[in-house]
């Protein structure tokens, strides 16, 4: 892509309620019809304790963040659903050709099954939501997926840039935003090897990893190309960039170097005008 590409979006609009409701019910259909009709997608349901012996990739986040305008029970709530969804994902082994689908092991999330009203975003703010904050295991899992070599088939990009970067430690557009149960995460396992997936919750943070077979022959490094802040016609910022990595050999050698995604988001802050902010010239 041109350093001279410019992107533009139209002001966001709040769609009636019917026309909602009626969208979410076609796509969550069409997703059941997926799982249970199409035979060409093997989904992974075997939950194993016994770890497999070597790590591929390791990521963490903090359970709580000082957010303004949010109250704390909402990120209580969250850690409780976290809690749970990593229950339903811990240990579970992706065999060759099978794939992980986030939707599919965790189910709907609702109060009988234990789930509280933790943080949903709705068009940039947070909002109380049952099974809220479950974000937060999409991204983690999805972060740890792009440093293997399991080949991620569905991933949502989310439409909001919520945080400033002041303690962003992974580039921006680089977590997986999921709503039940027709915006998923799905990954493929195209190796010759098992991987498994380990989740679990600590004191203060959300943990996983992704263990394999075999010891790794290859490590990667993601990071960010062609990122742009453009002010709108309406006033807003969206912000773009492209997600790439490295593929390097065990002796920090270059392998190669892939497109992993592109992201758009409608900023929910205003940047710093000096050197961020392009005309779009």
């Amino acid at each position: 892509m041109s350093a001279k590409t410019v992107y533009h979006s139209n002001r966001p609009v709040n769609r009636p309620k019917f026309r909602i409701f009626l969208g979410k019910l076609f796509f969550t259909s069409r997703r059941y019809i997926q799982w249970f009709f199409n035979r060409s997608i093997k989904y992974a349901v075997m939950i194993q304790t016994v770890e497999l012996p070597h790590l591929a990739a390791r990521h963490s986040t903090p359970l709580y963040r000082k957010l303004r305008n949010v109250d704390n029970w909402l990120q209580d709530n969250k850690v409780i659903n976290l809690s749970l969804a990593a229950e339903a994902v811990n240990g579970v082994i992706l065999k060759p050709g099978e794939s992980f689908s986030f939707w599919r092991l965790i189910g709907k999330p609702t109060k009988a099954k234990g789930f509280k009203e933790g943080m949903v975003l709705s068009n940039g703010s947070f909002i109380p939501g049952v099974g809220g904050g479950l974000c937060q295991l999409s991204n983690l899992i999805y972060w740890m997926a792009l440093h293997t070599p399991l080949t991620v088939t569905e991933r949502w990009r989310h439409t909001h840039d919520v945080f400033p970067d002041a303690d962003r430690t992974q580039p921006f557009g680089s977590g997986a935003t999921v709503v039940y149960n027709y915006i998923d995460l799905q990954i493929k396992n195209d190796t010759a090897q098992n991987y498994q997936l380990l989740i679990w919750v600590d004191s203060a943070e959300l943990c996983g990893e992704l263990r394999c077979d075999l010891p790794s022959t290859q490590k990667y490094e993601v990071y960010e190309s062609d990122h742009i802040i453009v002010q709108e016609w309406w006033g807003g910022y969206l912000r773009h960039n492209i997600l790439r990595r490295k593929i390097l050999d065990l002796d920090q050698a270059l392998i190669g170097d892939e497109f992993i995604t592109e992201n758009h988001a409608i900023m929910m802050y205003e940047p710093l005008l000096t050197g961020s902010v392009s005309s779009g010239e």
